[in-house]
């Protein structure tokens, strides 16, 4: 039934102020839309509940983290390819959606200056229809093929030596005796280090002039990257690379070939071009700059080889070693922020890990007080998990507990079943932002719809209430119990802010901001002013004055006068500060921000001197500079970490060793596994707990250019391209099959089956079926007529995966998340399935179906056909 806001507001408050005066943690605020993480972040903090996040637990964490803990910066908006300058660009599991205009217009450059262009993919659109050679793979193997590329590079010596001595930690020596507590740690020198979020230069070289240990970077000194030493104590040591080059030992092309699809010859030849055009074709540019210890160099040298890569290597349950794989070979080849290589984009590079840490004790959740921590953060080691004295998990998705340590993003997907088993406790209130997650934001789609729905003995809901904020009528409104109208980018104002996912350039910081253009429609109310009304109201401390009252009048004034700590100079925009508006990234609150930035088309964009834009790891100029404006806290060298001591720490505590803290029992032998400092290859952990032989296909999506997430099947535009989805399958594939262009099938998986169309392709890996995300919709829902084609043609590929697995793969066990078992990365590329005709008689329309979604009060009437009344005729 339709109520006033004023009512809607009374309800949250007083329903939400009753969950802070007592638990804060029965609520929980997760949001699909990750550009105002600032914003909601600061708020869910602001409350004290610990459980928050946005949606990238389910997106591509497994990008942000494998790369930032190897490199410090990532793919994603953190940096990317230098198309401008780079001769080599390979794209790996890189869907069309990603970056996608600035991206395309990039690729267009690089291929008219003569740029060779490789994609490696299980499907050969969008981007990779315009490359020069297409590599077909098998989906979940990515991380093989860039193993024994690693073997290769390293065989025949075509890593770039210098860049890894210099710049990473390849040269560091590890301690090699299994019967130390120090096992698999780097030696270091006596000198304690101080108590900080940065890698101290503590660590030490063995020098191949002196046949001596030595402490890194010394004067002259010139480390063995290979071989193995013995301490003056006894203590056997081993550099860093060498246990790379023994670790890939056995990484063959030729085993590779056997694992992803790919001929032994050919991952042969695309591994020898990359280190030839890495070595061959060196950019050198006349900028001056001077590293972190203090050498000067008159010019910055590139190694033009670039990459891209995205969910199709993040999507998987061995995502995250994977993607070290992927910084290791870039770093091999010497392309880390150099020119023609990957660049990174302010306010990265950040120490490994970065500073910001969740807390690690339950104890920091407390009535009426803001949680003692931030919500999301970097751990370090076991003493920064945020974990009970039993080991247990304090947050409702278990993130950074042991069984997800490293959950950098949360775990959006585990939320609505752990809330709905009371697994690790029971939660009163669910706030879902733009998040589809009774549809194509959450696995086991059919399963979760009914949990949202299910009740216990006593006729309660499990989940008692739910909040929906939504601009458009997705499928998850039908299961809220107060639903508040969202607004649309052309209705409201907006930040892209430096405190958020930011919008940098690889030359200097960027922000910028939206200007409401459109009143909003009906009663629809921007979810930024739901927050601050909703702060001032439960009076959580920084929405409101010593005095009780309200702080800020609107959202346009809380971006204007917010400030990270009192006389900052930091807020939400780095453009336009101080009271004139003269100052850029600190300076105190500007009344007229919002006036400048309009008359600036709404950007702010600051350039880096030449000699900060690159090299940024190791560039004394950029750190310090970095540092006096507070985008990171110390000034001191990024070292690439080729061998990862932070995942060491965590084998450590399961090995028993280091740390008072260690992995419950059951657990011990998971993180053991997992948490190996050098990148390795297992098969994704759905894979290993299903029958191949009855599932022989995968199984996976992409989402299309015209579309985003679940949005826009409610644009009349947008329809006429993608008004439903078809199965593409390999056109043999399909045949031995018996199934004909445009037959209607059954497609299985082991938890589910859904009906629907085939389509034969020669652009898809013989061993994979795909289809477009999302375009399936519930009938009714989206503002379309029950019998539109994307509810009745179009289906979801989410009904035949699972959020869960057999803890080991063994059938009938305790249930485990299915999800990168480092980072909780959601695997929702792994699902294997079978594929056959249906029979004959059965209905042409995609299964399964739902009753159809019933209109809300005060919708527009539903309309079949689409009258649009475009000009006339003198």
């Amino acid at each position: 039934e339709p109520i006033s806001w004023e009512e809607a507001f009374s309800v949250l408050a007083e329903r939400l102020g009753k969950i802070r005066a007592t638990d804060p943690k029965k609520f929980a605020l997760f949001t699909g839309r990750d550009q105002m993480q600032a914003l909601t972040g600061l708020f869910a903090r602001q409350f004290g509940t610990p459980n928050y996040a946005a949606h990238g637990g389910f997106c591509s964490v497994n990008m942000a983290a494998g790369m930032i803990y190897t490199i410090g910066g990532s793919f994603w908006e953190f940096g990317g390819p230098d198309l401008d300058r780079s001769k080599l660009f390979v794209m790996i599991g890189t869907a069309e959606d990603h970056h996608s205009n600035p991206l395309k217009m990039a690729l267009g450059k690089f291929k008219r200056d003569g740029g060779r262009f490789v994609s490696i993919n299980p499907v050969r659109t969008g981007y990779s229809a315009i490359a020069d050679e297409w590599v077909p793979i098998r989906p979940g193997t990515d991380g093989a093929f860039l193993l024994a590329v690693i073997h290769e590079i390293i065989a025949k010596g075509l890593y770039d030596r210098d860049f890894l001595v210099r710049y990473s930690n390849a040269g560091e020596l590890v301690n090699c005796d299994a019967t130390s507590d120090e096992f698999g740690m780097f030696l270091r020198t006596e000198v304690p280090a101080e108590e900080a979020c940065y890698d101290p230069q503590d660590k030490l070289w063995w020098d191949r002039a002196t046949n001596q240990p030595v402490v890194t970077h010394a004067a002259g000194a010139d480390p063995f990257l290979r071989g193995a030493f013995k301490m003056k104590d006894g203590t056997p040591v081993k550099p860093a690379f060498q246990l790379l080059q023994e670790r890939v030992k056995d990484y063959t092309p030729e085993w590779a070939a056997g694992v992803t699809g790919i001929p032994a010859d050919a991952i042969r030849r695309l591994a020898y071009e990359m280190g030839v055009t890495a070595r061959d074709q060196r950019i050198e540019l006349p900028i001056s700059w001077t590293d972190s210890w203090g050498k000067e160099h008159d010019t910055v040298t590139g190694n033009p080889v670039a990459f891209h890569a995205m969910r199709g290597l993040a999507a998987h349950s061995n995502g995250f070693q994977t993607i070290r794989a992927l910084g290791i070979l870039m770093s091999l080849l010497g392309t880390i922020d150099r020119p023609g290589g990957f660049r990174h984009k302010v306010p990265f590079p950040r120490p490994i890990p970065p500073c910001a840490r969740t807390p690690n004790h339950p104890n920091a959740v407390q009535p009426n007080q803001p949680l003692d921590g931030l919500a999301l953060g970097w751990p370090a080691d076991p003493d920064d998990l945020f974990v009970d004295e039993n080991g247990g998990p304090v947050r409702i998705d278990k993130g950074f507990s042991w069984e997800y340590p490293l959950s950098v993003h949360g775990l959006m997907h585990n939320v609505i079943t752990n809330a709905w088993r009371g697994d690790p406790y029971k939660i009163d209130t669910l706030l879902i932002f733009m998040a589809n997650m009774a549809w194509n934001s959450t696995m086991n789609a059919v399963e979760v719809r009914k949990m949202l729905n299910d009740k216990d003995e006593q006729g309660e809901y499990k989940i008692p209430f739910i909040v929906v904020a939504d601009a458009f009528q997705s499928e998850m409104t039908a299961f809220a119990d107060l639903i508040l109208p969202d607004t649309t980018y052309l209705e409201r104002h907006d930040v892209m802010s430096m405190l958020d996912r930011p919008i940098s350039e690889f030359d200097g910081p960027v922000d910028s901001v939206r200007i409401p253009v459109l009143p909003p429609t009906g009663e629809c109310k921007p979810f930024q002013e739901v927050l601050i009304e909703l702060g001032a109201r439960l009076k959580l401390p920084v929405f409101v004055n010593k005095d009780g009252s309200r702080k800020y009048r609107d959202y346009p004034d809380f971006i204007v006068n917010y400030e990270t700590e009192t006389g900052s100079g930091i807020g939400f925009l780095a453009g336009w500060r101080g009271k004139g508006g003269q100052l850029s990234l600190r300076g105190e609150p500007n009344p007229n921000q919002w006036e400048m930035y309009a008359k600036n088309d709404c950007v702010f964009h600051y350039e880096l001197p030449k000699s900060y834009q690159y090299m940024r790891n190791w560039n004394q100029g950029y750190l310090e500079w970095s540092q006096r404006n507070r985008i990171t806290r110390y000034a001191e060298p990024i070292l690439i970490n080729i061998y990862s001591e932070v995942l060491m720490r965590f084998r450590q505590a399961a090995q028993g060793k280091g740390f008072s803290r260690k992995p419950p029992a059951h657990l011990a032998k998971r993180v053991e596994t997992f948490f190996d400092p050098l990148p390795f290859y297992y098969d994704t952990l759905e894979a290993q707990a299903t029958d191949k032989h009855q599932y022989p296909l995968a199984a996976i999506t992409q989402r299309p250019m015209a579309m985003y997430h679940s949005w826009d099947s409610q644009n009349a535009w947008l329809r006429q391209i993608h008004a439903h989805n078809l199965l593409y399958v390999n056109t043999h594939t399909a045949r031995v099959a018996g199934i004909e262009d445009e037959d209607w099938i059954w497609v299985e998986s082991q938890w589910g089956k859904v009906k629907c169309m085939a389509k034969h392709s020669e652009a898809v890996e013989p061993g994979t079926v795909w289809t477009w995300n999302a375009i399936g919709k519930a009938a009714g829902a989206w503002g379309l007529t029950p019998d539109a084609n994307e509810s009745q043609q179009g289906f979801l590929l989410n009904h035949l995966i699972s959020e869960e697995l057999p803890a080991g793969g063994v059938a009938n066990a305790a249930r485990i998340s299915n999800s990168d078992p480092i980072t909780g990365q959601a695997a929702w590329y792994d699902v294997r399935v079978r594929i056959s005709k249906v029979s004959a008689g059965e209905t042409a329309q995609t299964e399964p179906q739902f009753a159809p979604l019933k209109q809300y009060p005060g919708q527009t009437e539903r309309k079949s056909i689409w009258n649009y009344f475009a000009g006339s005729k003198k």
